[in-house]
This record gives C-alpha cells, structure tokens and sequence, in this order.
C-alpha cells in the first residue's frame, strides 16, 4: 500500500532562497512520506542532476521519490516513479516505458478523469484543485472536499488533494476520503519545514482517528 500521507512536491521559485535540497532534507525530517520533484523551466541535463542529489537522500529515508511530468527523466534517474498531467503521455505508454514495478500517478479533476486512469493502470490519483492557490494557475475552478469526495466514491486506488492545503484545512480532506495531502508552499514556503511537515502529518493522522 503507497504511504501518501505527506506528499511534498518542489518548487525551487517557492523556497524562500533554499535550494530544492535542503528544503527536501527538512521535509524528509519532518516525516513527508513521498517527495515530487517538479521543474518546469531548466535545461534536462540540470533537471536529472537535480534529480541525482535528491534521490539517495529521499531512499535513505525509505520514502519514495517521484518525477513530476518526465518519464524520461524519472527513467535517467531509475526513480521510483512519475506523475503525470492530463497533458503528459498517456498511462498506457508510461507503463509500457517504465514497466509494472514503477509507480504512475496522476491529476485529476472529475469522475470521468479519475474512472479512465484507473481504468489505464493508474496507482494513485492526485484530485487537483481543492483549495484556492497561487502556485498553478491554471487549475480553474476549484472542487473542494465535495470534489474530493464524489472521486473517492467513484474509484478505489489510493489519493491525494492537492491545492491551496495547509495544516488547518488538510484534516477536511483526509475526511473526504483523501489517502493523504500533497503540498507545495505549505511547506517550500514555510519559515520552519521540519515544523510545518510535522503539523500537516499531525492534522492527517488526527482525521484518520477520527473517521
């Protein structure tokens, strides 16, 4: 069973100055269980560098390192697998490239969308969107906990609410039916990572208690 309890995803624009791997560090400290590294906008013999620093420290925690958007990448790097957007290859052509052992995952806005990537061999979904946020602009209306729940009802694989979630809303999406909460500048940004991880896990294992 995947351990998406913490998914932290990276963003070196959102760092407040630290490099990707010390925010990594902290975060991995902090108990995040999954590690995203995401670059949009630097040249791929950059990106698979990146990539190289920050893997052995994220395996030496027993956590699982994945590739945003690249199966190129997340091959290179032999990463434990990618996540992929409704724009990227599709499923069946990751799957074929990066074989039965690597994770895939993806995002996901509908029913419709969740439905045809389990249908695809997808491992987990990533319902994008819950909250308001700046860090994607491009992620329209947001679903709140009600999107989260009407996918949770219509699939049975593992997922995650992205979107505008911090420690004092992530708790309503775990109970939704959320399997954890990843997160961008929650953490990237916060002043004190270790800390801020600390208090998203808290509110996720405190909603699982609860529901």
């Amino acid at each position: 069973m995947l351990d998406l309890s913490l998914y932290v995803i990276t963003d070196r624009h959102l760092s407040l100055g630290r490099t990707n791997i010390e925010v990594v560090a902290k975060a991995l400290e902090g108990g995040a269980s999954v590690i995203q590294l995401r670059e949009k906008d630097i040249p791929d013999r950059e990106f698979y560098l990146e990539g190289l620093k920050i893997k052995p420290l994220v395996r030496s925690y027993g956590k699982l390192f994945l590739v945003n958007d690249r199966v190129d990448i997340t091959q290179a790097l032999d990463a434990d697998g990618v996540h992929l957007g409704q724009e990227d290859l599709p499923i069946s052509v990751a799957r074929r490239l990066l074989g039965k052992g690597k994770i895939i995952g993806i995002s996901v806005r509908s029913v419709e969308e969740a439905k045809r990537a389990v249908s695809e061999g997808a491992d987990y979904l990533a319902v994008s969107g819950v909250f308001p946020t700046e860090t994607k602009k491009d992620v329209g209306e947001t679903l709140g906990v009600e999107g989260v729940r009407r996918i949770r009802e219509a699939v049975n694989i593992p997922l995650v609410g992205i979107g505008g979630i911090n420690s004092h809303n992530a708790a309503e999406v775990i109970r939704a039916g959320a399997d954890g909460v990843a997160v961008v500048s929650a953490v990237t940004m916060a002043p004190d990572v270790v800390r801020a991880c600390r208090e998203l896990l808290e509110a996720v294992q405190r909603a699982r208690q609860e529901g």
